[in-house]
C-alpha cells in the first residue's frame, strides 16, 4: 500500500467501510518512488524520519526485502511488468494474489461477507441493481479525472496540454452538475458506491498536489481534509523529477484561496 497513490487509497477506504481491519492487514510503502533507477517502491528503514502514518513500516514478512520488487520476483522470478502499488499478498503462500486495484476493489466488496458482521455485509459497494450506471461512470470518471490529471502532469506540448485540461474541467463540471441533481449525498443517492471511492481519492488530492504539481488550476476543489498529506506532497514533487527535476515541495496551497464564489478567469470554457 501507499498513502501516496489513490488507486491503493479506494482500498483503504473500501476496508475500513466493510469492516475488515481484522481481517487484512496492512503495510505501506515509504513515498519516494524511484523512476530514475527502476527500482519502485521501497519500505520505509528505521532511520527515516520523513514518512508518516500507520504502518509504514519495513516489510513485516521479509527482512531482507528493501523494495516491493521482491515481493513481486518472489511471487514470478520472470515478472517483467511495472512494480505497482496496491499489492494483495497472500502471506500463507507467499505470492501475490492481485495488483488492480478495480478488482481488489470488487474482492473487498463481497469475497469476505461470510467474515464480517451483519451491519457490514449489508454495504454494498457495487449492487448489482446499478452496475451498468456504475460502470458507464467509471468509464468516463477514469479517463477524463482519475487518469485525466496525470494527462495534463505529463503532457508534452502546449496543445495536449490545454485538450487535457479542459477535458479534465468539463468532467469535473458534469460531475458536479450530476450530484446537484443526486436525491443524497452520493453517485447513487443515499447509499455510498464504488464511484464515490473512485472519485474522492482523485478530489482528495487535487487542491493540495495536482493544481500546482500537474498544471490542474483553472480552479480549486475545497473538499476538506485527509490524513498524512505529507506522504502525497512529498511522492509527487520528489519522485517525479521529469516534471520537477529539483525535486522542490512547495510550502502551500492553503484552503479557500479564493473567496467563496470566485473562480480563476483561464479556459473559462472548460466549465461551460
Amino acid at each position: 500500500m501507499s498513502y501516496a497513490c489513490p488507486w491503493a487509497h479506494r482500498l483503504l477506504i473500501a476496508r475500513k467501510l466493510k469492516g475488515l481491519d481484522d481481517i487484512i492487514s496492512f503495510s505501506v510503502v515509504h513515498w519516494h518512488l524511484d523512476f530514475r533507477a527502476n527500482k519502485g517502491w521501497r519500505f520505509a528503514t528505521p532511520a527515516d524520519t520523513d514518512a508518516e502514518g500507520e504502518n509504514v513500516v519495513p516489510d513485516p514478512l521479509h527482512d531482507s526485502f528493501t523494495h516491493l520488487r521482491q515481493a513481486y520476483f518472489e511471487t514470478d522470478p520472470n515478472y517483467a511488468a511495472r512494480f505497482s502499488v496496491p499489492v494483495l499478498y497472500d502471506k500463507i503462500n507467499r505470492v501475490i494474489v492481485n495488483n488492480e486495484s478495480s478488482e481488489i476493489l470488487r474482492m473487498f466488496g463481497t469475497e469476505f461477507d461470510h467474515l464480517i458482521a451483519e451491519k457490514y455485509r449489508l454495504i454494498s459497494l457495487y449492487p448489482p441493481e446499478h452496475q451498468k450506471e456504475i460502470d458507464e461512470a467509471h468509464e468516463w470518471h477514469y479517463n477524463d479525472i482519475n487518469n485525466g490529471v496525470h494527462k495534463c502532469g505529463s503532457a508534452s506540448s502546449q496543445e495536449a496540454y490545454n485538450e487535457d485540461v479542459t477535458t479534465l474541467f468539463r468532467a469535473l463540471h458534469k460531475v458536479k452538475a450530476y450530484l446537484a441533481t443526486s436525491s443524497g449525498s452520493y453517485w447513487l443517492g443515499d447509499k455510498i458506491s464504488e464511484v464515490d471511492i473512485r472519485l474522492f481519492v482523485t478530489l482528495i488530492r487535487f487542491d493540495p498536489v495536482y493544481t500546482y504539481h500537474f498544471k490542474c488550476n483553472v480552479r480549486d476543489i475545497r473538499s476538506g481534509y485527509t490524513p498524512t498529506f505529507t506522504n502525497g506532497f512529498n511522492h509527487y514533487t520528489r519522485s517525479h523529477t521529469n516534471i520537477n527535476p529539483s525535486a522542490m515541495t512547495a510550502a502551500g496551497p492553503s484552503p479557500n484561496i479564493l473567496g467563496l464564489g470566485g473562480d480563476v478567469t483561464v479556459v473559462k470554457s472548460a466549465t461551460k
